[in-house]
């Protein structure tokens, strides 16, 4: 197995998203993923997020299971 071209997008979207901001929303998640292009696999990540309003480090822990869920950790990464 091999590590995407896409590793580390998720940690991208994690960074903007809290650049500067302390909480966002499951929207503003889908919102910026929409406009990042982001491929399906990720795409799946985001669109698993339950509804709500989330904190850096719940946002994380939200995606986190979500990645190692599918086994996608080595191959698109985790984030922090």
């Amino acid at each position: 197995m091999q590590q995407s071209e896409e590793f580390g997008t998720l940690q991208r979207l994690v960074d903007m998203l809290f650049e500067k901001r302390e909480l966002v929303t499951r929207l503003d998640v889908i919102i910026l993923s929409d406009s990042l292009d982001l491929i399906d696999d990720l795409l799946e990540i985001v669109n698993l997020l339950p509804p709500g309003t989330y904190n850096r480090q719940r946002l994380c822990d939200q995606m986190n299971s979500a990645i190692s869920g599918h086994g996608w950790g080595f191959i698109y990464g985790t984030v922090e």
